[in-house]
């Protein structure tokens, strides 16, 4: 079941040489499935998901040929009719829980404010769904937790409480841009696991952004490549380190591995043709239609 169906997405800006292009041409379908969105800094993959949410502002620009939610048109649609949509149907964890949570609310009193903002329902009902979302995602006394302040956690403690509060409203589709990024091997073992617990549970669609290529063939169903604000390449996690663009490839190279110790680590040698889009391999769309 296809869940987000995009079609030549473009997010372009206005500069004083000329209009940059920051995603172009993004195509993809999202099902109930882990899908890995990976490249290096600037390749258009938090901006792909930000457009989703229709969070680009003026004067950046969306365009697509395509963006349904389940058959229902979500692009550029009008605020008032995204803020039902952003948080109920589509929540997004970013790369920094410091400067997502609000410094002077407790904890608890934000998670509330979330909840209730999308799915209604009393003050009392909101802290008892609060305390079962810091629960779920492994936070110990979470009554105590409620209570503190941003600054007075840790920062994996911090990237589970942005976890919780995204998933309180139950989403259908959860994007998570670099959620693990500043945390150490144990703490990010343990959000993995517990964002897979939550997806695998609830039946939801995942769009995981990193950079970590090992990490996401681990995690990830399905990898989508991006260079210069193109897809270059998808493919199953599982044959990631069998790709065959060599931007791919030469991510891969640039990897330091225990088992083949290198003196020096090969430097990626970048080509026109992939920016232009003449280079990109063969997808594996067909395989998977809708997701896995």
């Amino acid at each position: 079941m296809t869940l987000l169906s995009v079609q030549n997405l473009r997010v372009t800006f206005p500069t004083r040489q000329g209009t940059f292009d920051a995603v172009r041409g993004v195509s993809f379908d999202l099902g109930r499935e882990r899908l890995g969105v990976v490249g290096e800094s600037g390749s258009g993959k938090s901006m792909t998901g930000r457009a989703i949410l229709g969070l680009v502002r003026p004067p950046g620009r969306v365009t697509a040929d395509r963006m349904e939610l389940e058959g229902q048109s979500i692009l550029n649609l009008p605020e008032r009719r995204m803020r039902k949509i952003r948080g109920r149907r589509i929540s997004m964890v970013m790369q920094d829980p410091k400067f997502s949570l609000n410094p002077v609310m407790t904890i608890g009193d934000q998670i509330v404010e979330a909840y209730r903002l999308h799915a209604g329902g009393n003050r009392a009902a909101a802290r008892q769904k609060a305390l079962d979302m810091l629960a779920a995602v492994q936070i110990r006394d979470p009554e105590r937790v409620m209570g503190a302040y941003p600054h007075e956690v840790s920062g994996g403690m911090g990237q589970r409480i942005m976890i919780a509060m995204m998933l309180a409203p139950d989403p259908e589709i959860l994007i998570a841009d670099e959620p693990t990024s500043a945390l150490d091997v144990s703490v990010r073992t343990e959000v993995l696991n517990i964002m897979d617990r939550l997806v695998r549970d609830r039946g939801m669609g995942l769009i995981f952004i990193s950079h970590d290529l090992n990490l996401v063939a681990q995690f990830c169903d399905r990898v989508l490549i991006m260079y210069a604000g193109r897809i270059v390449e998808t493919l199953a996690a599982r044959d990631l380190h069998q790709a065959r663009h060599p931007y791919t490839q030469g991510l891969l190279n640039s990897l330091p591995r225990l088992d083949a110790p290198v003196d020096r680590l090969p430097v990626l040698e970048r080509q026109d043709a992939w920016r232009d889009g003449d280079m990109i391999s063969q997808s594996l769309e067909t395989e998977f239609p809708g997701g896995l």
